[in-house]
């Protein structure tokens, strides 16, 4: 066997599940099509930025991967919901929910995309049991009962144990082995792009809800000596494109009119990239001697950061499952397991997150009102509010 596990793609998931498999003692290969883009100003970078919540964090710790991050981290202590439905972009109502009410910790901690990926390149390197390959590609893959082998994009052929799909919402490796997806698409698109502000964040991220979508904005640590946020602005797709197109100084107007004014002005301070904004889930999860993870498995609107810590709490039981009975890697009774501990789960977050996208689109004024209200009537009711931001957190509902 060349390896115990193959990783299916180089992103922020991909690169920690090679980095949490071979901390277990695995052998692994990680290939991915592209070299991961380390610079904030580079051609390509994700500018997008990845809130890591309390069970994630735990996870890095486990690996061996939080100390490299943590000096970068930006805490994530309140989470604001604004609504500003209405004929004018107004803070219609504003509620804050504290980490401190359920925890001695903080929601979470955000960092720039690509910064982990130049930290976690740079922390792979540093493993003897991982073989990290950039600008190859997982094509093909062809398993038998014992072993999975998978044709790669410079003509070589590979064999291992288990192969873990982390390769994107268009999965070549999900497509080899048959399994198909339930994909939701809404007509809208993402900006991201990195901002500074006049008032600090103090550590407040801030979801604006107004017809079209959210326009969330999360902290970051200070740029060039002033207070920073990366943010991500869900629009309809037409509109969308046409900010994206507009000149800086037209789109700061916008952008500024957009964040009701909740950090003072704000400044461009990053490239813009745009996003096509779908909900998708796996109808499997695992196949013969393969499992589905991250945006392979499921993909989520960039509401309430449960995108990727849905894909580490996939890792995370897959990873216990591999430890708890290594001589079966890869195996039925593994992978049937896994299947079963995350579908539920994953069901249900897709679902609550179309819902809350679909609530944050309304456009008619009845529809716009009643979405208030319900902001109100959840942080008014004390047992309630707990339980969502618990929900939050990754605490099962």
């Amino acid at each position: 066997m060349d390896h115990d596990i193959i990783v299916s793609g180089g992103g922020i998931a991909g690169l920690i599940a090679t980095a949490a498999f071979a901390n277990a003692g695995f052998d692994v290969l990680c290939v991915d099509p592209a070299p991961p883009i380390t610079s904030r100003d580079a051609t390509g970078a994700d500018l997008r930025s990845t809130a890591f919540l309390q069970p994630a964090r735990q996870l890095l710790i486990d690996i061996g991967l939080w100390d490299r991050l943590a000096p970068h981290a930006t805490p994530l202590q309140i989470m604001r919901i604004i609504d500003a439905g209405g004929p004018e972009v107004e803070a219609r109502v504003s509620k804050e929910f504290d980490a401190s009410d359920i925890s001695d910790l903080p929601f979470g901690w955000n960092l720039p995309n690509w910064l982990l990926r130049r930290e976690m390149a740079t922390h792979l390197g540093d493993l003897p049991n991982v073989t990290y390959r950039n600008g190859v590609a997982a094509n093909t893959l062809f398993t038998r009962t014992a072993e999975a082998r998978v044709g790669l994009s410079d003509g070589t052929r590979v064999k291992a144990r288990l192969v873990i799909a982390a390769d994107g919402r268009g999965s070549a490796m999900r497509d080899a082995a048959g399994i198909d997806v339930k994909t939701t698409r809404y007509g809208q698109k993402a900006l991201a792009f990195a901002v500074t502000h006049t008032q600090p964040h103090e550590n407040v991220s801030t979801e604006i809800h107004r017809t079209g979508g959210p326009f969330t904005l999360v902290p970051l640590p200070d740029f060039e000596g002033k207070p920073s946020s990366a943010i991500v602005w869900m629009e309809d797709g037409p509109k969308a494109k046409a900010l994206f197109e507009l000149d800086v100084e037209a789109f700061e107007a916008n952008m500024n009119t957009r964040s009701c004014d909740v950090l003072g002005r704000l400044k461009l301070a990053s490239q813009r990239t745009l996003w096509p904004i779908i909900s998708q889930h796996a109808e499997r999860l695992s196949g013969e001697r393969i499992a589905l993870v991250a945006e392979a498995a499921h993909v989520l609107p960039p509401i309430g950061a449960q995108g990727l810590n849905m894909s580490l709490s996939d890792l995370r039981s897959l990873l216990d499952l591999a430890i708890t009975r290594p001589e079966g890697l890869g195996d039925v009774a593994m992978l049937d397991a896994y299947h079963k501990a995350r579908i539920n789960d994953i069901r249900l977050r897709v679902a609550g997150i179309n819902m809350l996208n679909r609530t944050s689109m309304l456009s008619a004024p009845p529809l716009r009102d009643a979405r208030s209200a319900g902001l109100n009537a959840l942080y008014s009711f004390a047992p309630l509010r707990k339980s969502i931001m618990q929900m939050g957190l990754g605490a099962k509902g």
